[in-house]
């Protein structure tokens, strides 16, 4: 029968398994490799900008973000992490972190240690290959975020915001009956879109005059997806997924 953290891995596995075509044997290896479980309140700090990290986080419930800090004290929020993904992939390689990794919402995680995980990368081709695509999804809605702030104006780029989330959110099946529970305070969402929580706050309530997304506390729908789509000038490829999930 399998430990909690071999099920507790089975995420993560899941994840890879939609980036390389992993054999049954390759499944088990990952699923045995040491590792331990632990939670994080909303705010924690998981790893902070030099550390030198030893363990691989690979994120099971709730939600995280990595963010940067200006030479001023302004945070820009550079990506989301939903669970089953190693949010600190870079430590595998890289010998210090160069962001903050901090939790959004009360998160557990497994942490694996970086030597085990990369030894078993080296020894089997299909799960380094997973890793390596993994890696150039993350650049890819790396290059996406920089276009959203870059280049779209304030209701594009957060109707583009809503818009990956759900269609992440629904990859992992997280919705309830169509209502998303936004994780995101009004300043994180503006810290992640650069524009202020006023702002934000502005423009979410054009969205929601224009019937473009309803909102009940942080629970928030979309009526007319099509639509918000077309606002964002959103399109999953970037995302590389098997199946978009997209809502409605």
């Amino acid at each position: 029968m399998p430990d909690d953290n071999s099920v507790s891995l089975a995420r993560m596995v899941q994840k890879l398994a939609t980036h390389s075509r992993l054999t049954d044997d390759d499944r088990a290896v990952l699923l045995n490799l040491p590792s331990k479980v632990r939670s994080f309140e909303p705010g924690s700090y998981m790893n902070r900008d030099n550390d030198h990290s030893t363990q691989c986080i690979v994120l099971i419930s709730g939600f995280a973000f990595r963010h940067k800090i200006s030479k001023d004290g302004k945070r820009q929020i550079v990506s989301i992490h939903l669970a089953g993904e190693v949010i600190n992939l870079q430590s595998l390689f890289l010998e210090a972190m160069d962001h903050n990794l901090q939790a959004l919402t009360r998160c557990s995680v497994v942490l694996i240690p970086i030597l085990a995980l990369r030894s078993l990368i080296f020894e089997r081709p299909p799960i380094y290959a997973a890793f390596i695509t993994s890696s150039m999804v993350e650049a890819s809605i790396y290059r996406e975020w920089i276009l959203n702030n870059g280049r779209r104006d304030a209701r594009a780029r957060i109707a583009h915001l809503l818009c990956e989330f759900a269609v992440r959110s629904d990859a992992l099946g997280i919705n309830h009956g169509g209502i998303y529970n936004l994780p995101m305070t009004q300043e994180q969402i503006g810290d992640a879109v650069g524009l202020t929580a006023v702002h934000v706050n502005r423009t979410l309530k054009s969205l929601s005059n224009d019937g473009l997304i309803t909102q009940s506390g942080r629970g928030v729908t979309f009526p007319d997806w099509d639509r918000l789509k077309d606002e964002a000038g959103f399109n999953t490829r970037y995302l590389h997924m098997s199946q978009s999930g997209e809502p409605g």
